[in-house]
Order: structure tokens, then sequence, then C-alpha cells
């Protein structure tokens, strides 16, 4: 089984590589973030045509997400109890019912600054998560909890700590807040190293994806019963390169 998550910044720029890739990698799930689209406007006829299905969550230019699969998903939940919006809920969360699995596609708030309200709803945000995912887990569900989370978890997973020093991403409450979720029994699975760097996002400016300067803020959080599954994790920079890519490339893992 091979599941992946990947944040396309844009999907309607991005398709033709999208496509592709499905073609290339043939994941059974792909989890994608911030698709920018409406859902009706999603190229579903597109993705019909390799042999996938998608769940989708979306409003228009900005967030979204959405999971595409090779057989259809089911009990497709849109948001979140108590979800908090900034005003109003965003389309930042979306969980399907695959085979025995619960998986989450989320792209959680930037922060933008930590003097910033939207840093105060980003961590209202992830505390409503771990809610919502502690009720899945009483209920027994097997989770897979996968996207762009928008947080480095640790000081390896940026380039350079010194050049974060009172940016977002990277603060102890963000920090503490994806632990949180950890403590529910998942497992933050760490991509093998390419290339000297574990890195999933990369600045479109200054060309800092061939200078290394990157983060790992793109994250697949397995429960701990399927940990002993997995085969592979890796982040397929190749996505990475080449005309009009996303600033994130994929993370993907092989289970047995």
């Amino acid at each position: 089984m091979r599941l992946a998550t990947w944040n396309v910044n844009s999907l309607t720029a991005r398709l033709p590589r999208v496509l592709e890739w499905l073609e290339q990698q043939a994941p059974d799930v792909l989890c994608i973030q911030e698709t920018k689209i409406a859902e009706e406007n999603f190229p579903h006829a597109e993705l019909r045509e390799l042999g996938y299905v998608a769940a989708t969550y979306g409003m228009g230019q900005w967030n979204g997400v959405a999971t595409i699969t090779k057989v259809d998903a089911a009990e497709v939940t849109r948001g979140f109890d108590e979800e908090p919006g900034f005003p109003d809920p965003e389309a930042r969360a979306l969980a399907v019912t695959w085979n025995d699995l619960r998986i989450w596609s989320l792209y959680v708030p930037n922060g933008r600054t930590p003097d910033d309200p939207h840093y105060d709803y980003k961590l209202r945000w992830l505390a409503a998560l771990r809610v919502a995912l502690a009720a899945e887990r009483e209920a027994g569900r097997k989770l897979v909890v996968c996207g762009d989370f928008n947080v480095a978890p640790n000081d390896r997973d940026v380039w350079d700590m010194a050049a974060f020093e009172g940016s977002t991403h990277v603060t102890q409450p963000e920090r503490d807040a994806v632990k949180a979720l950890l403590e529910l029994g998942l497992t933050d699975l760490q991509p093998r190293i390419v290339k000297g760097e574990p890195f999933t996002y990369w600045d479109y400016r200054a060309g800092n994806f061939h200078k290394g300067l990157g983060m790992r803020i793109d994250l697949m959080l397995l429960d701990e019963a399927l940990t002993p599954k997995v085969k592979d994790v890796w982040i397929d920079r190749d996505a990475r390169k080449g005309k009009k890519p996303s600033d994130h490339a994929p993370v993907v893992v092989d289970l047995d």
C-alpha cells in the first residue's frame, strides 16, 4: 500500500504535474492540500481517466483539501467539531474512511507571525483538532493524519534555526501542539535522508531549493499500530524540480 501527501499550491496550476505523478508513482491514496479550487470545479473527470476518485473540500481561491483514492472513500467529513474560523471556518480538514483507515488531509493555518491574530487562530485550530482526533481514537479508529502542518517539529527540520528567530513554524507552542497530537498514539514518520536534508518545502525565492534551504513541514502521522508495517518513507524531491512546480514535495509512505 502506498500513501502520500502533497501540498500542490493550486491544483489548477499543477494539474498536469499531479496527473503525471499519479501515473508514475501509482499511490493508493494521495492527500493534497492548498488546492485553491471550488468543489464544483474539481477535475474529477481527469482523475477518473487514471482510475482515481476524489473526496473534496474547497471554497475557491484559498486553502482547500482533497483525498484521491483508487477506490471510493466512505464517510467523508469536511471540517471537524468546534473548528475555529478566521473569522469563519475554512476548507482545511477532510477526513475519509478508506479500507480500515481513517485518513485526514490537513492544511494547518500558517500563523503568519507570532504577534498576528492568525497565530492564535493556528494554535486554537490545532487544539480543536486534537479533541476531534481523540474522539476518533476513542472510537477505535486506525488513524493516518497527514498534510501541510506549517510546523517544523524539531530544529533539524529547518535549514538554519538562526534564520527563523522570531518566526512562526518553529515556536515552542506550535511544536507542543503537534506533540500533543502524537500523544494520541501517532508516530511522526521520518523520511529517509536525500542529499543530506529531510525537507519538504522550499521557498520559490532566491533559488532556495537548489541551495538546500528548506523545511520539513509536511508530515505523515501514522497510527502506532501500523508503524511495524512501514517499509519506506521518502520525499519525492524530483516533483519539486522542473517547470512550474509546487513549492512543496510529496511525502510517500510504503506499507507492507
